[in-house]
């Protein structure tokens, strides 16, 4: 059922929880999703969206910028993530909706601040997938010279857009097996390493990538970290999912929420574990110290593969990348499939153009939006590759929409359970500690940004805040009209 436009008071005034609350996901009924996703479909998108080797292709400026300590990088930024994590998990009880933390900021803060959660989300969740297309052209152009990376860019963007329309649980059954691939290949280089490590030893202290190179550094752990937690932006595409979540018997949606809130806490959980263990081996396989790879920037964004080429061989080099090429396009498909049902979700409240509400009957899925979103990242994405500096450019602008949102996500719970919600249900440390923290772990993330990032989220930002204002102005005068 479309979603009501006025103040959100609680879950049921929102159109989103509304359906998720009390339907069962009938895919002929108007702005209803279909019901068919398992706990197993919901990781599998995160862990597609994070990519299981995401820490491949910056690998080399952490550990320069960590002074070698860049395993405690990644266990610090899970850490760091889990606060966003939990709240995203307490907000998805809350509010099980398709829009994610619009959806929980318009319950927790109400329609002004919803809008401008979802808006800062859809600069990431639009963008994120053009970056992961990109690399997905740029690793394919390397193998196959010939055709141009924005041809592979964009045949990327086509298969995967045609995967998403045939249906949620078709794309996620090929997710899975392209997921597998992943951490078959992560697999293969973790005992490659192993093997490597026991025959001819180490060439850097076994403490190394945990305590740094001449000592620690808290200061440039934390440097690097501000980096390290961009690796993990894709978990929280999770909650976009949460209409489309099957419950208990027969598919009704009270258990939806659940396998939501701990599918994102197990995907966050996975993710930190992988990203330690593949560190930690290349760390310490590393020819070069971290000392010498700051000194020569140029080298930091391919020192992942010249480790794996210098101590195992240039075979696990080229199944890296061909793993890579293959997994950044379907990181795109779940960044795709998630940027469709925050269209749909506000369409539904009226935030954008209603005709992205619509529901195909045959797929269960939200098509106009799905279309909608893949438009806008095949035209950043072709752009970008077509440019020199397209990656740069992209890459340097698809963060500070996520970490704002992130932001709004945590007051979300503060709003809620401390000014809408009731004495009962809160809890400290969970509604107030948690939150907080995580806040300030998104404020200092942002203050470490690029200017040019910061510049662009602000631009948009003030785009957004146009636009809210002009719905207001329409929404009043067409009020005075009836009056």
């Amino acid at each position: 059922m479309p979603g009501t436009s006025g103040d959100a008071g609680g879950p049921g005034a929102d159109g989103a929880a509304d359906t998720a609350a009390d339907g069962d996901g009938d895919s002929g009924a108007p702005g209803a999703l279909r019901r068919t996703l398992t706990f197993r479909d919901l990781v599998v998108y995160g862990l597609l969206f994070i990519a299981p080797m995401a820490p491949v292709g910056i690998f080399g400026t952490l550990q320069a910028v960590s002074h070698g300590a860049v395993t405690t990088v990644y266990l610090v930024a899970t850490v760091a993530m889990a606060f966003t994590a939990f709240s995203y998990a307490q907000m998805v009880r809350v509010a099980p909706g398709a829009g994610s933390v619009y959806t929980y900021a318009r319950v927790g803060l109400g329609e002004g601040a919803g809008f401008v959660a979802g808006w800062m989300a859809m600069l990431d969740y639009l963008l994120i997938p053009a970056v992961a297309y990109l690399f997905s052209g740029i690793a394919l152009h390397a193998l196959v010279p010939s055709v141009h990376q924005w041809v592979w860019t964009a045949l990327a963007v086509a298969v995967t857009t045609l995967l998403n329309l045939w249906g949620v649980r078709t794309a996620a059954r090929v997710g899975f097996a392209v997921l597998a691939m992943e951490i078959v290949v992560l697999a293969v280089f973790v005992v490659s390493a192993v093997v490597e490590l026991v025959v001819h030893g180490a060439p850097r202290g076994w403490a190394e990538p945990l305590t740094g190179e001449g000592g620690f550094s808290v200061q440039a752990v934390l440097a690097a970290v501000s980096v390290a937690v961009l690796s993990y932006l894709g978990f929280d595409a999770i909650a976009s999912f949460a209409e489309e979540a099957g419950g208990g018997r027969g598919g009704r949606a009270r258990g939806g929420p659940d396998r939501v809130a701990r599918a994102v806490l197990t995907c966050l959980a996975v993710a930190g574990v992988l990203f330690a263990v593949q560190t930690y081996l290349a760390a310490l396989l590393m020819p070069m110290s971290a000392a010498e790879l700051a000194a020569r920037p140029g080298e930091q964004g391919a020192a992942f593969y010249a480790t794996v080429d210098a101590s195992v061989g240039r075979w696990l080099h080229d199944l890296v990348a061909v793993s890579k090429a293959v997994g950044a396009a379907f990181a795109a498909l779940a960044g795709q499939a998630a940027a469709g049902r925050l269209l749909f979700a506000m369409a539904r409240d009226r935030r954008l153009p209603g005709s992205m509400s619509k529901v195909d009957t045959g797929s269960g899925v939200p098509r106009r939006a799905l279309l909608g979103a893949a438009l806008v990242t095949l035209v950043a994405a072709v752009w970008a590759a077509r440019r020199d500096d397209g990656l740069d450019q992209l890459s340097s602008v698809v963060n500070v929409g996520a970490l704002t949102a992130f932001g709004l996500l945590h007051a979300s719970v503060i709003g809620w359970f401390w000014i809408r919600g009731t004495a009962a249900a809160r809890s400290v440390p969970r509604h107030l500690v948690v939150p907080l923290l995580g806040l300030a772990v998104v404020v200092a993330v942002i203050a470490e940004a690029s200017a040019a990032a910061r510049a662009v989220g602000g631009a948009w930002l003030v785009v957004g805040l146009v636009v809210l204002a002009a719905q207001y102005r329409g929404r009043a005068r067409a009020g005075g009209e009836r009056g």
